[in-house]
């Protein structure tokens, strides 16, 4: 019997205007056609109405979102003094702000928590200003904080860049950053989960971090869609769904036995798992 009802996928932008097309905002569904929000706010404003709806009609929803919801083993704890993602969550959205042109203050946020953990770790600064503490190209590592988590080193194919990286092509830190405070305000308004830090098996609705470049490779240039961006959200979606109806979506969400610090770094869902997201997106696109 399948777990959830509904199933999206989010493609977060870092953009500081509004934009759409590639590399701009993406809501894929595994039943209708993906939206393409010009800002961050009217994203979360659609996810609200939609999830309202489901909830009303009584129906679990799994929201898969292309960012880290968590940062390097230490980083809480340097920052917060709790080691734990979701005090990081709770700091970024006490302290992010993000109005309804796009502008984001994500950036003095990276430089303060440099600041708070003695040494640059988060790195990018792609303003033309300098921004003190934020250097622009990436600082010598950190003695005690590893570059990646351990969920992007045992993906197998393209990896995801470090959390750390705010600029640069496949870059991730800048849409961390801006993402989590909105999802923590989701999290809060709709009673929804974090997987896997939070106790989400019986929860309305999940929200799960993923990505979608597992099944970016199977995406060729003929795919149906505007871009890469609206096919991948689509097909990971409905790849799911494939999972979800034959009972074979749940063994996704067990915590990877190579993850040491899970409630601080987070797991990208599918990891250990890629052959069979590739498998049933295959099955999509035939």
């Amino acid at each position: 019997m399948p777990r959830f009802d509904r199933i999206l996928i989010v493609d977060w932008s870092a953009a500081g205007v509004p934009c759409r097309g590639a590399n701009s905002i993406w809501i894929g569904s595994d039943g209708a056609e993906a939206v393409n929000p010009e800002t961050r706010k009217r994203a979360w404003k659609l996810l609200v109405c939609q999830l309202s709806k489901s909830r009303k009609a009584g129906h679990r929803v799994l929201i898969g979102v292309d960012f880290a919801f968590g940062h390097p083993s230490g980083v809480a704890a340097m920052v917060t003094g709790q080691p734990a993602a979701m005090a990081l969550w709770d700091h970024l959205a006490a302290l992010h702000q993000d109005d309804d042109r796009n502008a984001s203050n994500y950036r003095d946020l990276a430089a303060q928590m440099n600041r708070q953990i003695g040494r640059p770790v988060f790195w990018g600064n792609g303003r033309k200003q300098q921004i003190a503490d934020l250097p622009r190209l990436k600082p010598p590592a950190h003695p005690k904080l590893p570059e990646h988590r351990a969920t992007e080193t045992a993906i197998t194919g393209a990896r995801p860049k470090s959390p750390f990286q705010l600029a640069g092509a496949g870059s991730v830190g800048a849409q961390s950053l801006t993402g989590i405070p909105w999802l923590a305000r989701l999290r809060d308004r709709q009673d929804a989960r974090v997987w896997p830090f939070q106790d989400w098996q019986d929860a309305p609705v999940v929200l799960a971090e993923v990505y979608p470049s597992i099944i970016g490779d199977q995406l060729g240039a003929e795919t149906g869609f505007g871009c890469l961006d609206e096919a991948q959200v689509t097909v990971l979606a409905r790849a799911l769904r494939v999972l979800d109806e034959k009972d074979a979506l749940l063994p996704l969400f067990k915590p990877d036995p190579r993850i040491a610090d899970l409630m601080a770094e987070g797991q990208i869902l599918g990891t250990g798992h890629e052959a069979s997201l590739r498998e049933a997106a295959a099955q999509v696109l035939t």
